[in-house]
């Protein structure tokens, strides 16, 4: 009987990969890997009485570099950060910048009417505002006595 060697990172992986599939299964959409995920910008869903509103962090981003759509109850915000275009003689003793084109779906926890949705790009926060439909806006009923 051979004993096999351990590899502590396999059960990492496993347990990733398990966390992903868990996660995604719960809120719904395409499993991302990791290294994947970096590259999408940080989202907060905010649900208001009257709107659902959508920040999203892209610094370095203009407003013509992203794209905003909203369909079957999703929002998706598309994008692309580029690179210096001068490009100096440089030795980088670190890189951490993500250049490249990113996309975000967002599932919308109610009905929506997209076609009045607006968004505002302010020191690289991206915020859409996305009006709820009639029958998802929260209604007040009097209690009599």
């Amino acid at each position: 009987m051979a004993l096999a060697k351990w590899e502590p990172s396999e059960g990492l992986a496993t347990l990733q990969r398990e966390m992903h599939r868990l996660l995604e299964s719960f809120f719904g959409g395409s499993p991302r890997r990791f290294d994947e995920s970096m590259s999408a910008p940080a989202v907060e869903v905010a649900d208001t009485k009257d709107t659902v509103v959508v920040k999203a962090q892209v610094p370095g981003v203009s407003k013509e570099q992203i794209q905003v759509t909203v369909s079957e109850g999703t929002l998706t915000i598309k994008g692309e950060t580029k690179a210096e275009e001068k490009q100096e003689e440089k030795n980088y003793l670190r890189r951490d910048f993500h250049y490249g084109a990113f996309s975000r779906t967002v599932p919308l926890p109610v009905g929506v009417q997209g076609e009045k949705a607006t968004a505002q790009l302010t020191d690289g926060i991206l915020e859409i505002r996305i009006p709820k439909s009639a029958e998802a806006r929260v209604k007040e009923i009097p209690v009599s006595v």
